[in-house]
Order: C-alpha cells, then sequence, then structure tokens
C-alpha cells in the first residue's frame, strides 16, 4: 500500500500488503518468559529484553488495548551503536527495568581494551498508557556528540491476526501524523470504527518524522539526561490527548498504592524458605495484575498474551483456587458472569438461555463478525462450574445475600443443563458445535485435537466428557444443600436424586477395569473414549469414585506413564496420540495438577500428592520471574535440568497463579464451614520442600484467622494463632 498524505484516507489494503505497518510473523515464536511483559487493567505490553517491539510486527510482541495492538514497531536506536544488554527486570507486572551499555569504542575507546562508556537506563511503567523514561549517563571523562533515535509504528493488528489467523482483508490506514510532541496514528477497521494510537512527547524531539523521533546533544561527563514519553489509545481525532499528569515517577506511585491496597485485602502466606515466599509474592501480585475493568465491572481475566480477556471457565477455576487468598475474585466472577448469562439461542455465537459465556473478544474481527466472541458462549462446563462456585463461595464467606441475589441464575444454569446440556436425554451432558467458526472441543481441553481416541483419532460428537458429568453431579449436590437451606425443600431432594443417578451412571458408563481409571468422554455412538488422561482427577475433585476406585485413579495419576517428575501429563505417554510438546495431549498445566491434588486429599491421599505439590514449587522456581506459566511440556524429569517451555504459554496466567493456594490449602486440609463459624483443618500434610509455613487474616465469614502449620518429625502440626473480627472455632483434626 502507498502511503497516504497526511489526513488522506488510505485504499483498503489486505495484511500482507501493508508497508510500512509490519506485517505479521509468527514464524519464530518465543516463549512469554524470554520477553518482558507488563499488564495493567485493558492494556498489555511484551517487549524483548533490550526493552524494543523488534522486528516490527512480530507475533505477541507489541502494546495492545482491548485485543488491537496499537505499537507493533518501538525500537531504541543510539550513538555508539546497539547497546550491550547489561540486566532486564520486570519487579511488578506493571513495571520493568532494562539496563543497557554503550562501549567507547566508536568515540575514541582502545581497540585492545574497550570499556562500558555510557549507561543506559530505560523505565516503563504501564497505567492507563506506556509511559517510558530513557536516562543516559556518560562516565568518560569528555562530553560526547550524542544522539537517540525512537522507531514507531502501528499496525492495528487483531489479537488473532497477532497469533497467525490470516484474514482476507484489513481496514483503511490513514497516514502518520507527526507535530510538535506528538505522533497520531489511525485505522479505520472494517466494522467502520476509527481507533488510534498517540505518542506523546514529555521531551520533544529535536526532529519528528511520521516513522521516528530523534533527539540530539552534547551528553556531559556524569550529568544525566532523561528523556520520556508516553503511547496511548486515543482519539482519532488528536485534537483531546490526555494530558501526560505527573509522568513515570506519578504513575509508578499510583500504582503501587493499589498494589498495597490489594495486599492488605489478601491472606498472606509466607513460609521458611525463600524461594517459595517469593513465588507467592508474585502469584498475589500477578493475580492484581489479571484485573481489568469491562463495561462497568471488575473481574479477572486469562493471561497474558493471547488471553488478556474474559473466559468464564478459567476466571470460575481461578475463584474456586482463591477463596483462601481473597473471595473478591470470587464474588465478582459470579456476578459478572450472572449478568451475562444466555437469555436466547443464537447458533452463531452458541448463546443459550441459562448458559455461562466462554469468552469475550473486543478487537475488530469480533467487532466484524469474523467471528463469534461478542461474546461466545460454546464451552460445555462454565455453566456447572458457575454452580460449583457459588457454592463454594458460600462456604467460604457465608454470603446469604449474595445466594439469594444470585438464586434465579442458578435456576436458569440447572436448566441449561438440562434442556441444552443434556439434548439427547441420556442423563449425560454433550456438546455439539452449532457455530461454524466455534471450538470443536468445547471443555477445558478445547484445542482441535484436545479430546483424542488412545490412537490420535478424534471421536464424533456429541461428545460427553468425563470431568464435565463430574462437574454437573457435584453442581447438583451443592445446589441441593442451598437450597434446603433456604427452605425449598422439594426443589433440594429432586436434585439430591438426580447427583446420585448420575453419580451412578458415570461410574457404570465410564469406568475402565482394565486401566484402573475412568475413560475420557462417551463419544456420539455412547461409546467409550478409553483414552487415559488427567481428566480423572477433576472427577476426584467431584467425589464421584468410590474410596477402591479413587484409590487406583491417584495410582493412575502417579505412575509414569502420566507423572512427568514435574507434574501429572494430560495424556499418558503409552499412547500413540501422547505428544508432550502439544497443547493438551501431554504437556503439563499446573491448575489441571491443582484440581487432581484436591481430588487426592479429599479421598484422604493429601500425602501421596506431596510429589506434585513439589513439582510444582521446583517449575515456578525455575521458571522466568518466578511465576508458574499456563504450561510447560511433558517430557520426562531429567537431574539437573528444569521442565521444558511450551513456546506460546501465557505467563502470567490467573489460574496458573492461583494453583499454587490451592496445593496448599488442600494439603493442608482447609475446609471452611462459614455459615456455621467453623473451619475445619483436617490432617495437615506440609509440602516436604518447606517446614513452617503461616497463613495470616485469611477470611472466613466475617472472620480473619492466622494459623501455623510445622513440620514434626513424620507429622505437621496445626496451630491456631489469632481470630478477628467475628466469633470462629476453628476444629484442628488430626487422626
Amino acid at each position: 500500500m502507498t502511503a497516504a498524505r497526511a489526513g488522506e484516507e488510505a485504499v483498503p489494503a489486505t495484511m500482507q500488503s501493508v508497508v510500512g505497518y509490519g506485517a505479521i510473523d509468527c514464524t519464530e515464536e518465543d516463549t512469554a518468559e524470554d520477553k518482558l511483559v507488563l499488564t495493567h487493567d485493558r492494556l498489555f505490553c511484551l517487549v524483548t529484553s533490550h526493552g524494543n517491539i523488534a522486528p516490527p510486527g512480530r507475533c505477541s510482541l507489541g502494546l495492545f488495548h482491548d485485543d488491537t495492538r496499537i505499537l507493533s514497531d518501538y525500537q531504541l536506536r543510539m550513538a555508539g551503536g546497539p547497546p550491550a544488554l547489561l540486566s532486564a527486570e520486570a519487579p511488578r507486572a506493571y513495571t520493568a527495568q532494562v539496563d543497557l551499555a554503550v562501549s567507547d569504542l566508536p568515540f575514541g575507546g582502545d581497540a585492545w581494551d574497550p570499556k562500558h562508556a555510557v549507561h543506559v537506563r530505560r523505565e516503563l511503567v504501564l497505567s492507563d498508557r506506556l509511559t517510558e523514561r530513557v536516562t543516559l549517563t556518560n562516565y568518560l571523562a569528555k562530553p560526547l556528540d550524542f544522539w537517540v533515535e525512537l522507531s514507531l509504528g502501528c499496525d492495528f493488528a487483531d489479537i488473532f491476526e497477532a497469533r497467525g489467523w490470516r484474514r482476507a482483508a484489513r481496514g483503511q490506514f490513514f497516514a502518520p501524523l507527526a507535530e510538535g510532541d506528538r505522533l497520531l496514528f489511525r485505522y479505520r477497521g472494517r466494522d467502520g470504527r476509527m481507533i488510534a494510537s498517540l505518542v506523546r512527547f514529555c521531551s520533544p524531539p529535536g526532529r519528528l518524522t511520521p516513522e521516528a523521533a530523534r533527539w540530539e546533544f552534547s551528553l556531559a561527563s556524569h550529568v544525566p539526561v532523561a528523556l520520556e514519553w508516553e503511547v496511548l489509545a486515543d482519539d482519532p481525532s488528536g485534537r483531546s490527548p490526555a494530558p501526560i499528569d505527573g509522568g513515570l515517577e506519578t504513575r509508578r506511585a499510583a500504582l503501587e498504592r493499589e498494589y498495597r491496597e490489594w495486599r492488605r485485602g489478601c491472606s498472606r502466606w509466607t513460609t521458611n524458605v525463600a524461594k517459595f515466599d517469593v513465588v507467592l509474592r508474585r502469584a498475589v501480585d500477578d493475580l492484581r495484575a489479571l484485573y481489568m475493568e469491562v463495561d462497568g465491572d471488575r473481574v479477572i481475566s486469562a493471561g497474558i498474551p493471547w488471553y488478556s480477556t474474559i473466559f468464564g471457565r478459567d476466571s470460575i477455576i481461578t475463584s474456586l483456587q482463591t477463596l483462601s487468598l481473597n473471595p473478591r475474585i470470587a464474588r465478582d466472577t459470579l456476578r459478572y458472569l450472572a449478568r451475562r448469562q444466555g437469555t436466547r439461542e443464537d447458533p452463531f455465537t452458541e448463546e443459550q438461555p441459562g448458559r455461562i459465556l466462554h469468552e469475550l473478544r473486543r478487537g475488530e474481527m469480533a467487532r466484524a463478525g469474523e467471528i463469534p466472541h461478542v461474546p461466545y458462549y460454546g464451552t460445555v462446563d462454565a455453566t456447572p462450574l458457575w454452580l460449583v462456585l457459588l457454592h463454594e463461595t458460600w462456604r467460604w464467606t457465608g454470603d446469604e445475600a449474595l445466594v439469594r441475589e444470585l438464586l434465579p441464575n442458578a435456576e436458569r444454569a440447572l436448566d441449561w443443563i438440562d434442556r441444552y446440556g443434556d439434548a439427547d436425554g441420556d442423563g449425560f451432558v454433550e456438546y455439539t458445535r452449532t457455530s461454524a467458526k466455534g471450538l470443536v472441543n468445547q471443555g477445558w481441553k478445547d484445542s482441535g485435537d484436545g479430546v483424542p481416541y488412545p490412537d490420535g483419532r478424534k471421536p464424533t460428537p456429541p461428545v460427553a466428557l468425563v470431568e464435565v458429568q463430574g462437574y454437573v453431579y457435584d453442581a447438583k449436590v451443592r445446589m441441593a444443600e442451598l437450597f434446603a437451606r433456604f427452605g425449598r425443600t422439594e426443589r433440594a431432594a429432586a436434585l439430591a436424586r438426580q447427583a446420585e443417578d448420575l453419580r451412578a451412571a458415570i461410574r457404570e458408563r465410564f469406568w475402565m477395569p482394565d486401566t484402573g481409571t475412568f475413560a475420557l468422554a462417551l463419544d456420539g455412538a455412547k461409546r467409550q473414549v478409553p483414552t487415559i488422561t488427567s481428566n480423572a482427577g477433576h472427577l476426584l475433585w467431584s467425589r464421584v469414585p468410590t474410596p477402591e476406585e479413587a484409590e487406583s485413579v491417584g495410582r493412575v495419576l502417579l505412575g509414569p506413564d502420566l507423572f512427568s517428575g514435574w507434574g501429572i501429563r494430560t495424556l499418558a505417554a503409552s499412547h500413540r496420540a501422547f505428544n508432550p510438546m502439544s497443547y493438551h495431549n501431554g504437556s503439563v498445566w499446573p491448575h489441571d495438577n491443582a484440581i487432581a491434588v484436591l481430588g487426592l486429599a479429599l479421598y484422604g491421599r493429601a500425602r501421596d500428592a506431596l510429589p506434585i505439590v513439589r513439582g510444582m514449587h521446583e517449575a515456578a522456581v525455575r521458571a522466568g520471574f518466578q511465576r508458574l506459566p499456563e504450561l510447560f511440556c511433558g517430557m520426562p524429569r531429567q537431574r539437573g535440568v528444569g521442565p521444558v517451555r511450551y513456546p506460546v504459554s501465557c505467563s502470567p496466567q490467573a489460574w496458573a497463579s492461583g494453583a499454587l493456594f490451592l496445593l496448599l490449602q488442600s494439603v493442608l486440609g482447609i475446609y471452611p464451614e462459614a455459615s456455621r463459624r467453623v473451619l475445619h483443618v483436617r490432617n495437615p500434610v506440609l509440602p516436604d520442600v518447606v517446614d513452617e509455613l503461616t497463613i495470616s487474616g485469611m477470611a472466613v465469614g466475617d472472620a480473619r484467622v492466622s494459623l501455623q502449620f510445622r513440620r514434626h518429625g513424620e507429622r505437621t502440626l496445626a496451630n491456631l494463632f489469632e481470630v478477628s473480627g467475628a466469633p470462629l472455632q476453628v476444629r484442628i483434626e488430626l487422626d
């Protein structure tokens, strides 16, 4: 495409023909751990360890707002050639620091003894915009004639394009406007909406073009020079740019206050192992970082970079994992999803009355109808999981007002399960997609090949996943308790009968006596898909198996076919379908493992689960920025070598961060009954990587409780430190 003159509209162009805007290259994607990741609210930014977005338009690199890349080229160049990287840190999810050095060789240095001469510090802060300050210090004894240049560009790519989706056409670009202290990029999407990104320079450049800003100055000896600018999504007219309002330091201080307030609202988990504490603190901050405001509501998003949006299943499971940390996450999730519960039948978005949404997108492709995520409802498990979360939140909070508020939504969810989830009336909840652009698989393993036969063949729909039947059983048991609590005894009794009938049917139809575990699914002909997977661990959480079956399932989960040494694989290594580098057919997912650990603990097998807890802890310690990624590869663990990274794993990722707290809650045997003002601590077992763990300020109802767990030989002892805020009976139960 030939660039238009300033103010003139450019011709429509395909993605491949946009010259100067960075064709999207996803042929060599790096893991998120190789980048600096910043996130805040509806913005996230991925840059290289040097602080650049380079090469322009490369895959996930860029500054994104509402699923749209508003900065795709961002490269700092300077006198003396490419600087050397000294360090790159992201101490918080909203800020990063990169330290670089320029050699003295271009400035007359000795080729036999080159020295670092100019220190360059890049400080980035992400708030409602990206703000950067570059500080240059000359450590030579003489002044230097110096220059700095920042190249800039914007391709306005949709997040699906950045992931590799090939679109037939793009919208219309406008030539960038370079005026005074600002550079404006504009684009009209195929839906007719104008969007823009604005670069504002607090330190006006000496020369500004549509492609770059350049500063030239004398760099005196030992006298720092600072340059600062900001990038934000803005009014396409460019007439009313947001004020700079104090710059980088002001924004960083405001964000730190927000995070301090968040931490005060969370329980505090500390151990006698500093590395473990670092991992836990990082997880707490990452959960705050993934919060976003959508249509006036605040709710936790899924992960960076691919899922910086609302996912029903992810938000629900994260909420279940973190009730011991901060029940606000669960309350916000319940209300957000209830307000957007399905009300009509729409085959394109797969919306149905009572169904809980799967995914919401706000980019051009969703707005233009190229994808159905407006929102998209194609998930079979979010609806029963929402019911499970409602009950579990009540167990932790005793919040009867919340339950009364959401009981109508619960009724609609139960109706969806019976009318739409079980469309053929066989008692099982199945899925078949109705949208040509929807998901083929609609459980948590929702990749196209994520539900295979052992040999890799794909089952014919409708497909009934084993863990989903467990969720439905659990949901009906829990809702029976809630309805009984609120005086609806007949409804409660009916749900309890339905649950027991379903439990018997699951055990009859899914159990595989020759393998000692449950089948992955039933296919469209109601035949078993006899693949050995981690899904059976979820069935333990739902308390479907008998104690004898649970013991057998536990042996399979922890056997060499599934347990890699780091965690439980999604699929058994003995199957032809196994691929340790795949998304769902042999990889290791922290949230999946946390659910299995809770399931084992519920059957009194917490000690058996300790190798999983150890593996997850050690994987987090070895991971970039000491955070558990969304998943990693399922190769067997080797002595002295860390887990193998999965190339496009999200990091941070909400249900990976939350997994740590569910893992600990499970093996420590923490079970609340807030409505009775009781907290049970049943047969706690400390992970063998720590000797002491203290939980301070854990909310149970209106009370706050502090507990300490200490190893004493082979036993773990629990001590009650404090109860405040309201009466609470803590029952420490040791066999």
